[in-house]
C-alpha cells in the first residue's frame, strides 16, 4: 500500500464513531505495513465459546471481535506488552483480565459489571509490593479504543530494523503533523514516511516506511534512540 492510500487522520477519526470503524483502521493499519489482516490471524469462535464456558461468563462483542479479526497476530498484540490468549483470560478482583504489561507490572481488564455492554470501558490496575494498595483504575472508554491503540503501539514497538524508541520531553518538530486523538496516554504523529506515537509525557516510539525515512527521523529528533 503507498503510503498516500491510507489516510491516518480519517481513519483515526472514523474508529470512535462505531465498532466497524475501529477494525477498518486496524485492517488499513496492518495493511500499510505491508501485511494485511488474514483469515487465520484471530482466534475461533470456538476458542471465545469454550473461554466463555469455562469463565461462566458473556464476552462483550467488541472483545470478541478483536479476538476474531487480529488475536493471533503477535506485531499488533505482544511486541511489548502481551494480549492473553482466550485460555489465559480470568478474572481478578472484579474484573476479566485480558492484557498484560511484559513484565507483569500492569494489567488491563474489563469490569465484570459492563460485560453486558457491546463496547465496554477498560480499566488498568498496577502491580504494587503493597497489594493492598492496588486498586482498577479507568483507562479507556470503549474496549475498541483501547484495541485500535494497541495494535498500533505494538506495531510500532515491533522488533524490527525501521522500529525504534526513544525517551524525551521534548516536542517533536514542525514538521510533524499531530493527527487525531486516539487513546487517553497516547499522541499520534505523521512524519515523511514515518509515523511516531507518544505515550504519556516522554516515551515515544516510532516506525519508518524505509531506512531513509528512519535517518530523516533521527535528524528531525535528536536524542538517546535506543538503536540510532
Amino acid at each position: 500500500m503507498d503510503e498516500t492510500e491510507f489516510d491516518f487522520p480519517a481513519a483515526m477519526a472514523e474508529s470512535v464513531r462505531s465498532r466497524e470503524g475501529a477494525w477498518e483502521l486496524v485492517r488499513g493499519f496492518a495493511a500499510y505495513w505491508g501485511e494485511p489482516l488474514g483469515p487465520d490471524d484471530g482466534f475461533t469462535d470456538a476458542e471465545l465459546d469454550a473461554a466463555e464456558r469455562r469463565l461462566g461468563l458473556r464476552l462483550p462483542a467488541a472483545l470478541r471481535e478483536a479476538y476474531r479479526l487480529f488475536g493471533r497476530r503477535a506485531d499488533l498484540t505482544s511486541s511489548h506488552d502481551v494480549l492473553l490468549t482466550p485460555e489465559e483470560l480470568h478474572v481478578l478482583d472484579g474484573a476479566l483480565v485480558y492484557r498484560a504489561e511484559n513484565q507483569g507490572c500492569m494489567h488491563w481488564g474489563v469490569p465484570l459489571t459492563d460485560l453486558g455492554r457491546e463496547d465496554p470501558p477498560t480499566v488498568a490496575r498496577l502491580d504494587l509490593a503493597d497489594k493492598s494498595q492496588e486498586r482498577w483504575e479507568p483507562w479507556e472508554e470503549r474496549f475498541t479504543t483501547a484495541a485500535v491503540t494497541m495494535a498500533m503501539m505494538e506495531k510500532l514497538l515491533e522488533d524490527v530494523e525501521l522500529s525504534d524508541c526513544l525517551e524525551s520531553e521534548e516536542d517533536l518538530p514542525g514538521g510533524f503533523r499531530e493527527l487525531p486523538a486516539l487513546g487517553r496516554n497516547f499522541r499520534w504523529y505523521q512524519g515523511p514516511g514515518a509515523l511516531v506515537g507518544v505515550a504519556g509525557d516522554a516515551w515515544v516510539a516510532a516506525r519508518a516506511r524505509t531506512p531513509e525515512a528512519l535517518e530523516a527521523l533521527y535528524e528531525e529528533v535528536p536524542g538517546q534512540w535506543l538503536n540510532g
